[in-house]
């Protein structure tokens, strides 16, 4: 009996020493996962980062009445046109999004005349620019922003009927279009804050892939 009882308290003690040898380590802490977010662009020349996917769903998530697959098309238009001339076609397309709501148009231009930037837009006798078909909106709006940003000549048959007009070079980063494509103060960091939701919006995406 006396034998039992001092292999009984023996276990007892080895098992309470596991128990507290145990608990006693810090519990490994995974680190959490980081968005990882690119900077925001100034400049309006150079190479975009989002993909055609990417830039249709973040225009759909903004404006629910765009149908996808015309979101996608207007997506590969501006990163082919923005590539053709050199222009960045993060820049082009968030300029885009400021400049129509989304799509949602509702001012002068109205969403027949594809024009996405409003080119001429200034009163009621003039409502802006048309043109045949997106493409060549699209077209339109990158030639006219390669104008503001610098003094080379366009690689692409000229559409844009305003671009005399534009003094070349004088706005090589979207800090010089406000007074220039636009009266509002502000428009560099509208453009600028829609570009970092863009990003946070692409961001989200991918850490949620990764998830998967």
């Amino acid at each position: 009996m006396i034998i039992r009882k001092l292999v009984f308290f023996s276990m007892a003690i080895v098992l309470t020493g596991i128990f507290f040898s145990c608990t006693s380590k810090p519990a490994v802490k995974t680190p959490p996962e980081k968005l990882v977010v690119p900077p925001t662009p100034e400049d309006i020349m150079g190479h975009g980062l989002v993909k055609q996917e990417e830039l249709a769903l973040f225009l759909c998530e903004n404006n629910a009445d765009v149908e996808p697959g015309y979101a996608r098309e207007l997506a590969g238009y501006y990163i082919g046109e923005a590539a053709a001339e050199g222009v960045n076609h993060d820049v082009a397309f968030a300029q885009m999004c400021l400049e129509t709501g989304y799509l949602r148009f509702g001012n002068l231009v109205t969403p027949d005349m594809n024009n996405f930037c409003g080119l001429g837009a200034m009163d009621a006798g003039h409502p802006g620019e048309r043109f045949p078909d997106p493409e060549t909106g699209v077209r339109a709006h990158i030639q006219h922003l390669k104008g503001y940003a610098t003094e080379e000549p366009l690689n692409q048959a000229l559409v844009d009927p305003r671009y005399r007009w534009v003094k070349k070079g004088s706005a090589p980063t979207i800090r010089g279009l406000p007074g220039k494509w636009a009266m509002d103060p502000n428009y560099d960091a509208k453009i600028g804050g829609i570009l970092v939701r863009l990003y946070d919006f692409v961001a989200v995406r991918a850490m949620r892939e990764r998830r998967q």
